[in-house]
């Protein structure tokens, strides 16, 4: 199929499921789409089970063989859909929860990929099911980061407190740029140990700890850097005209042009686009944008993030088909969907136990970001740039478990978990 073809193909359904949702369902747009979306998966997995000689799963899988997920959202999708959440951040909160988001954002997510890695390959070996050691902590990197997009579609529909909102919100932006950090070095490793030397770029150069902390400074600070100083040349530029059809493609510009830099300059470009966006939503905001300008950038803006967002959930649903089920990885996602959970709120209470020494955190707000931190498109385009393997297809089914009932079920309920604790 071409290019337009997909594209024709993909939106038709988004608005059809889109449609389905708004008027029957009434669930959260990501999870309704996402459910509809899986429900038409497996419908068409019952359909070929009925009648084989239809393949229909084949030819859907022939259709999605011609979407490449993984470059499809990390270098496609994801600029938007970051610099979109960012661009409605108030930095003052930010600011002020600095410590807590920088801590969860790194210390946090180093603690959940080990804890993920070490009990994943615990529950694998218990069942016979043969991954080794260091292909589990690959897991626990993909797996740990809150995903940005899916956060910041439930956060929209909740009315948490600021400061709560800021620290769900920070964590989730900025913790995805750290985790492909972290998950390029732990791959890099496993292609030495495997011989997959087209999984990551430095297989053959040596993997050691100095590497990896000079990979992470050049990533996350170039990333900051870079943000930075394209968001300060959109702003001034958006400050010496009044025009919005200009403007809005200034911020277009912004996010393209500063993504692809960054892949050239090989600095984070999710950090990046996320410093820029806050940079542009909120330095002398009411400056550089007159009323009208700031009305349709926001209308844009917010277009292009529920389009997108759209696409990327109904993609999830229907990416399911390329992954090979069976009685014993099944098994295991189940488990490690609850070693997810416990990980993630070991990684949220041992630092804000810490910082609490200096700081006051609601009542329950380690439950909060326990049950908050959904994961999604992130953690399926990193299992699938992985190379065709056992073991990849291991990790695969268990990130699809783990990611369906992240936003399936915890998307569904977090709004209770607020109303219990607040």
């Amino acid at each position: 199929m071409t290019l337009f073809q997909i594209v024709s193909l993909l939106m038709t359904m988004a608005a059809l499921f889109g449609y389905i949702n708004h008027r029957w369902l009434k669930l959260e747009p990501s999870v309704g789409l996402l459910a509809i979306s899986l429900a038409s998966s497996l419908g068409i997995m019952a359909i070929s089970a009925i009648w084989p000689a239809l393949d229909i799963i084949g030819q859907t899988r022939l259709f999605l063989g011609d979407i490449d997920f993984n470059r499809a959202l990390m270098h496609g999708m994801l600029a938007f859909l970051l610099f979109a959440g960012a661009m409605h951040v108030d930095i003052e909160y930010f600011v002020r929860r600095k410590i807590t988001i920088g801590t969860l954002a790194t210390i946090g997510l180093l603690i959940s990929t080990a804890i993920v890695g070490v009990l994943s390959w615990l529950v694998f070996r218990m069942l016979h099911l043969e991954i080794s050691f260091l292909a589990c902590l690959v897991f626990g990197s993909l797996i740990s980061p809150t995903d940005p997009i899916a956060v910041m579609g439930t956060l929209k529909t909740l009315q948490a407190p600021k400061d709560l909102e800021a620290n769900i919100a920070g964590e989730s932006l900025f913790n995805d740029g750290v985790a492909v950090v972290v998950f390029s070095g732990l791959a890099a490793l496993w292609a030495a140990q495997t011989g997959h030397h087209d999984l990551a770029g430095h297989a053959s150069e040596g993997v050691n700890a100095g590497m990896l902390a000079r990979l992470f400074l050049q990533e996350a600070g170039g990333g900051v850097v870079l943000g930075l100083v394209c968001g300060y040349i959109a702003y001034r530029l958006m400050l010496s005209i009044d025009d919005y059809k200009v403007e809005v493609m200034v911020t277009l510009a912004l996010v393209t042009g500063g993504y692809s830099l960054a892949g050239v300059l090989t600095v984070s470009g999710p950090i990046a686009v996320v410093v820029a966006g806050i940079f542009i939503g909120n330095h002398d905001r009411e400056r550089a944008m007159s009323r009208t300008v700031a009305d349709y950038v926001d209308k844009v803006w917010e277009m292009i993030d529920e389009i997108l967002n759209a696409i990327l959930f109904l993609l999830i649903g229907i990416e399911v088909l390329v992954v090979r089920f069976s009685p014993g990885s099944l098994l295991a996602g189940l488990i490690i969907i609850a070693i997810v959970l416990i990980a993630r709120f070991v990684s949220v209470w041992l630092p804000v136990s810490l910082i609490g020494l200096r700081n006051r955190f609601p009542r329950g707000v380690v439950r909060i970001l326990t049950w908050a931190g959904l994961r999604g498109g992130i953690s399926v385009a990193l299992a699938l740039s992985l190379p065709p393997s056992p073991e990849r297809d291991l990790i695969l089914t268990s990130t699809y478990m783990v990611v369906l009932f992240s936003i399936l079920v915890q998307g569904m309920t977090i709004r209770k978990v607020l109303r219990k604790y607040l």
